[in-house]
This record gives structure tokens, sequence and C-alpha cells, in this order.
């Protein structure tokens, strides 16, 4: 993708997020990669009013080279990057029912949501949960960088989920899908639930293995 066109793509799905209140005031940030590095959405910007312009670039080094100063969670989109070669995109928010997920006792560290549906299976598949680290804390891109050689999502404790994808349509699609299954499994927690099955979930990956 041409980079005018990475960077309305960037503009006008922060905006859809923000208007749809996936995300919340200066909070959440996308970054998509381009041939010579990366575009990502400034420190303080609101996804709701994005200047495609005033995007931020960073080169292949991981330096700041144009556009406003980056998001200061920078670090944990060029984890992401370093270790899932084939990503395109990176999209972090702040959703809410993903967050309130990320706050509960007794969650499953290694897996957070179960296979309530198909679409979750495909597009997030295990989910595991990141301790907490207070924002800007460099330590959480280490953190972010192991999960990532083995997950293109994660969720971040007390803070919100991560989300790679090869473009920034799948990403989205991911990151949204997440956020639903977490509305779902608020909804649903403290009823009796039933789960997609191992035998159901073998099947979905036999019959979408690239999903």
């Amino acid at each position: 993708m041409k980079e005018s066109a990475a960077r309305q793509l960037i503009v006008d799905i922060a905006r859809s997020m923000f208007e749809r209140r996936l995300t919340f005031g200066s909070s959440g940030n996308i970054s998509v990669k381009v041939e010579d590095g990366w575009l990502m959405t400034p420190t303080g910007s609101s996804l709701g009013r994005l200047d495609p312009d005033a995007l931020s670039k960073i080169d292949l080094e991981g330096r700041h080279v144009a556009g406003d100063a980056p998001t200061k969670e920078s670090f944990l989109h060029l984890a992401m990057y370093r270790e899932r070669v084939g990503a395109g995109a990176v999209v972090h928010l702040h959703s809410t029912h993903s967050v309130a997920v990320s706050c509960l006792d007794g969650i499953d560290h290694e897996d957070v949501l179960p296979p309530i549906t198909a679409y979750y299976v495909m597009r997030v598949g295990k989910l595991p949960l990141i301790p907490y680290y207070a924002p800007g804390d460099r330590t959480l891109g280490e953190a972010v960088g192991r999960a990532a050689a083995r997950h293109s999502a994660m969720l971040l404790a007390n803070h919100g989920p991560v989300v790679s994808g090869t473009t920034l349509s799948a990403a989205t699609d991911a990151i949204e899908e997440l956020e639903e299954t977490a509305r779902l499994y608020l909804l649903l927690h403290g009823r009796p639930t039933r789960y997609l099955s191992a035998n159901q979930i073998a099947d979905l990956k036999r019959r979408f293995p690239s999903a």
C-alpha cells in the first residue's frame, strides 16, 4: 500500500472506532508498516480527530523521522513487529469490555477468554494476559515481545488489548472481535454456558488454516 493511502486508511479506521466508542479521549493507538518504516498515531491524539499529514513516521531503525511525536506506546508496536514478521499493522485500544475483563480476578493468564464463537477462535485464538505495568514502562515492551513470539493478540492487565494483523483491516477485525467476545463473556459470566468444544475448534482450524 502506498504511504498516502495508508495515512488516509489510518484516519478513516481510527475515526470509525472512536465514533463507535471503541476508544475514548486520547486513548488508543494504531500503526501501519510502510516500505521504509511505520506510520503511527501521534502521542496525545484523539483517534476521532487525526490529520493524515501529522501522523508520525518511524524509520526501520525505530527513529522518529517525520510528523508529530509518536504515541508514547510506540515501543509496544515495535515489539510486536519484531516478533510478528508478517505483521502489517498493530492496533491498541482501551475498549471498555476488554479492559473490564483484564481487571477480573481469577482469569486464566494463558488464555483469558473462552471459545465462545467461531470467529473469535479464527481471528484471535488464544489470548494471554500480560501483567500490569505502569504507563510508559519500557519493560512492558519486553513482555509484549515475549508473548508476540507465539500470539498475534494479547490483553494488557488493567489496560487493554494489543493486536497485530497482516493488514490494518485484519488487525481491526480481530480487535473488534476480541472486544465483542469480551462483552459476551461479561454478559454470560456466572451463567451455565456452552463453549465450543476441542473437536469444534480443531475442525475450524482444519477448515480455515490461514484464519
